[in-house]
């Protein structure tokens, strides 16, 4: 058990302690409830494909023992006393921050995310020196600025992806005027975790939404699940062609190293391409699509957190969900395999102590 002197809480979780990877039971420290903290009985939490990387030390950055998980929801069961906008009992959630400078540009505009001292739910150094722990475990203490009200239509199990994946294609969308633009045609690269609920969004807000995927037997999901108007095999180059020219907007979720090209070509003048997946290696962008169609590539990442408690409360008046397999604490090491292969559809959410009712 580790042991830190300002952090008297024992909490159970559940922790990479090496570079294989595999997730093993934990026992470690918390802060106590502060006088700006919310104290956070898990209920919920997802399984992000960033969490395959972190335990694995893809990125080298990897301080271990890690706590994965930023896709938390729960229970409140304690508050601090300059804490107005939460109570014991209310249902929260919290996503990839725990914490920024608060007084910079970006956090003055709300943009938490873009702060250079942004601190992460997890691999993080918090403000007093302590490596963030995240929601592989049974409880989160969290300063309140960075969580976020549930809405009570939503149940905390489905929604706890939100928290991640949600915000991360929210964020662009608004960003580019997709939430007003009705009518308009957005296309959706790749049907995963980030993919299905780029989806889910477009067609409540009455955009019509392409699938391009590089797996066929995806299609009838796509359509007759999703609701989506049209499904696209990106290694048809009959299909592509056809669909020439046809795009106000794409949004690119995949992970996977490959050519925006071919994917430029579907957009029309002026169409814009948002990257919110990231590839390990440089994707290949010829300029001939740029340049002869005037198209804008941008990238985005995640929200802040008026942004994220905004995409919530939009979740909550849609009935937006993430489509989730629920996974036992002992079968978080199987889920984490399957999700190296991405077989899950469309997300992994670990039962921590959850009551699916809530």
């Amino acid at each position: 058990m580790e042991v830190t002197s300002n952090h008297p809480q024992t909490v159970a979780g559940w922790a990479a302690m090496d570079e294989s990877g595999k997730i093993v039971p934990f026992v470690f420290k918390r802060r106590e409830n502060g006088v700006d903290d919310v104290t956070i009985r898990v209920q919920y939490c997802g399984m992000c494909h960033t969490d395959l990387h972190f335990i694995h030390n893809d990125w080298g950055i990897t301080m271990y023992p890690v706590v994965p998980g930023h896709e938390i929801t729960g229970v409140v069961a304690k508050v601090g006393t300059n804490v107005t906008g939460f109570k014991v009992g209310d249902r929260v959630g919290v996503g990839c921050i725990s914490a920024s400078c608060l007084d910079c540009e970006h956090c003055r505009r709300s943009e938490e995310n873009y702060c250079d001292k942004v601190t992460l739910t997890y691999n993080g150094i918090f403000w007093d020196g302590s490596v963030t722990y995240g929601g592989y475990s049974s409880m989160l203490v969290a300063h309140k600025r960075f969580v976020v009200r549930i809405p009570d239509s939503l149940p905390l199990d489905a929604a706890a992806p939100l928290l991640c994946a949600g915000i991360t294609v929210y964020s662009p969308m608004k960003q580019h005027g997709m939430l007003q633009a009705a009518g308009r045609r957005l296309g959706v690269v790749g049907l995963g975790g980030l993919g299905h609920v780029a989806v889910k969004f477009g067609k409540a807000f009455g955009l019509s939404v392409t699938v391009i995927s590089t797996s066929p037997a995806k299609e009838r999901e796509a359509r007759e699940s999703l609701k989506a108007d049209n499904f696209v095999v990106s290694t048809d180059q009959k299909q592509m062609q056809a669909l020439t020219r046809s795009l106000d907007y794409i949004i690119d979720t995949v992970a996977a190293t490959h050519s925006l090209g071919p994917i430029l070509e579907l957009l029309k003048v002026n169409g814009k391409l948002v990257l919110v997946g990231a590839p390990e290696k440089p994707v290949e962008l010829p300029s001939f699509p740029l340049i002869f169609g005037k198209r804008t590539v941008s990238g985005s990442m995640t929200g802040g957190m008026k942004e994220t408690q905004e995409m919530m409360d939009i979740c909550g008046e849609h009935n937006i969900t993430c489509d989730i397999e629920l996974v036992s604490t002992d079968r978080i090491n199987d889920a984490l395999a399957r999700l190296a292969r991405n077989d899950v559809r469309y997300r992994f959410v670990i039962n921590v102590g959850g009551d699916s009712k809530l």
